[in-house]
């Protein structure tokens, strides 16, 4: 199957509109929450962010040691050991880590603390999907006078478009999802497939063989899941969302390219060939265990997933890139990742930035969030690193993962954007296409649905739909 794909990106840029995002999005506050000496640079509890004035190195070093408390918002875990690799680097900084939640308890926390002004820390980790309903409240402080712009080559090109717009540097990345296939080789030979599937048209045949000879889905196609449904969109060159940074959005989710995805998708669920379970509870962990599925398109940072719930099927899977609408292409969409990003309203903005740069830039701290946390690096100080890239994994029968999954991360879009309102979005996803998919229904249809509460949504708002 070759898609027809066109679209058009939408601008890029930034600058402050003042709406009330009922629900999900709150309007920050101004004061500050954390005490310290560090006051130069923009943000400096201004609640702004906005400020233009170069930071000089002599003002970091006089911020590096001065002694200065901060406090971090991450739900990463045991990232207090990257955190004390920066404060034995930096001994006068003294970083408090917390985790307030992960998910949505997690930004309704940060939006809540700085609409009251009270209790809001100096880093917070961001995903990269809700980055822009941030800055379009003057949330983030501006990392460019920081020197944030010198450090953008040691990022993969669209992770680096993720965090940054024509006007700033709003977080500095931390961890990546570029998307491939991951298969169970055991049931694919069972089938008499001998290889991953190259195309789309390769994968809904091997589906019908899989299903034919085992009785297992080649994977399970969740409707409770918009970043992954996202992800494959984002792969065949669909421009769902676009955001100028101002009062325009671009709402495209209905798109020409959009529907031929999603009809794709809707034959195999129509031919029984693969599931629609709800994905991430008991019952779906149960299912990569008894041979339910086949296969899993999904992310980087799923490999070591599997390794830790289905432990049973070690040796047995492999890994490959996503099938391609059309044989000449070599493309992958993102599910996942996450950034730190210093709030405006923080009172030490040089100590947060650099606690933020270096736990992300530092290849010890990066080395451990890829070596100990298993986070999928963004940095291409770990990389480039042939000890990461080369090493084989047992679960997948010796293969290098790591390598073949930070190929994968150069073929991701750069173009790709958000909508200011990612919250209202998902949620929106989960009431129209989700409910579609679970139920096995019009997909199309779906979509439509899905367009017309967006675009509702967004002039509710204040948004001027492009």
């Amino acid at each position: 199957m070759k898609l027809n794909l066109t679209g058009r990106p939408a601008r890029r840029g930034r600058a402050a509109i003042v709406v009330a995002l009922a629900a999900t999005m709150t309007l920050a506050g101004c004061a500050g929450s954390s005490a310290g000496n560090d006051s130069k640079g923009s943000g400096s509890g201004s609640g702004s962010g906005n400020s233009s004035d170069q930071v000089s190195q002599a003002d970091i070093d006089k911020a590096l040691h001065t002694p200065t408390k901060l406090t971090f918002w991450t739900w990463v875990p045991d990232i207090e050991n990257e955190v004390a690799l920066f404060e034995k680097a930096y001994p006068d900084i003294d970083v408090t880590v917390e985790n307030v939640g992960q998910g949505l308890d997690h930004y309704q926390k940060v939006r809540t603390a700085l609409k009251s002004g009270e209790g809001a820390p100096d880093v917070v980790q961001l995903e990269y999907q809700y980055i822009p309903s941030f800055v379009l409240t003057d949330s983030l402080l501006n990392l460019k006078p920081y020197g944030a712009d010198d450090i953008a080559g040691d990022y993969v090109d669209w992770v680096w478009h993720q965090v940054s717009t024509d006007d700033g540097v709003w977080a500095i990345p931390q961890d990546t999802g570029p998307m491939g296939n991951l298969y169970r080789d055991d049931i694919m030979q069972a089938a008499g497939v001998t290889e991953a599937p190259k195309t789309y048209d390769d994968y809904a045949a091997d589906a019908q063989k899989v299903k034919d000879a085992t009785g297992s889905y080649i994977s399970n196609f969740p409707g409770n899941d918009p970043a992954q449904v996202v992800g494959l969109l984002w792969q065949a060159g669909v421009k769902p969302f676009g955001y100028d940074g101002d009062k325009t959005v671009t709402i495209n989710v209905n798109s020409d390219v959009a529907k031929q995805v999603m009809s794709f998708w809707q034959g195999l669920i129509d031919k029984d060939l693969v599931s629609t379970d709800a994905d991430f509870n008991d019952e779906y962990y149960q299912g990569l265990s008894n041979d339910k599925y086949a296969g899993w398109l999904t992310a980087a940072w799923a490999p070591i997933f599997l390794q830790g719930t289905v432990e049973n099927t070690a040796g047995k899977w492999r890994a490959a890139p996503l099938p391609q609408w059309s044989a000449d292409q070599n493309v992958s969409g993102n599910w996942g990742g996450s950034s730190d990003a210093v709030l405006a309203t923080s009172k030490n903005p040089i100590a947060a930035y650099e606690l933020a740069k270096w736990i992300n830039n530092d290849v010890s701290s990066t080395s451990m969030f890829a070596s100990k946390q298993f986070l999928f690096p963004a940095a291409k100080n770990v990389l480039d690193d042939a000890s990461f890239t080369d090493a084989p994994v047992d679960f997948f029968g010796g293969q290098k993962v790591n390598e073949l999954f930070s190929q994968i991360g150069s073929t991701v879009d750069t173009d790709f954007q958000w909508l200011p309102f990612t919250e209202f979005a998902y949620s929106s996803f989960n009431e129209t296409v989700g409910k579609a998919i679970s139920e096995k229904g019009d997909l199309s249809a779906a979509l439509d649905d899905w367009q017309d509460q967006l675009v509702g949504y967004a002039k509710q708002q204040g948004f001027t739909v492009a």
